[in-house]
């Protein structure tokens, strides 16, 4: 017996395989997998400036974006662009209302 088959994490390097006893291999069993948890963050834009202006940055400073007002937040998962979407505010905090939605077979392409 290895010390591999004993190992717990073991199961999260194996790929994906069908459920046992389904009979066919198009049933992924993705029960593994809907734990785990991922980063998402929001981007409002971006802004390259040089050293110099950031030291020059305090209180009150505003940096300009290279994003114009009003387009939409991109949406990422571990860096990963999978929405975008406009901000709305729920219960006195902020969220993000998804406008476009990257397509499954896209998401699984850009993680390659």
């Amino acid at each position: 017996m290895s010390t591999t088959e004993n190992d717990p994490t073991r199961a999260a390097f194996e790929p994906l395989t069908a459920e046992a006893g389904t009979g066919n291999g198009s049933d992924l069993n993705l029960e593994v997998i809907l734990d785990v948890p991922v980063s998402l963050s929001l981007e409002v834009g971006r802004a390259r400036i040089p050293i110099r202006n950031l030291l020059q940055l305090n209180q009150g400073s505003v940096v300009e974006l290279e994003r114009g007002a009003g387009e939409p937040l991109d949406v990422y998962v571990n860096g990963t662009l999978i929405a975008q979407g406009e901000v709305v505010v729920v219960n006195d905090r902020f969220g993000v209302r998804l406008t476009d939605v990257v397509s499954p077979a896209e998401r699984i392409k850009r993680l390659r």
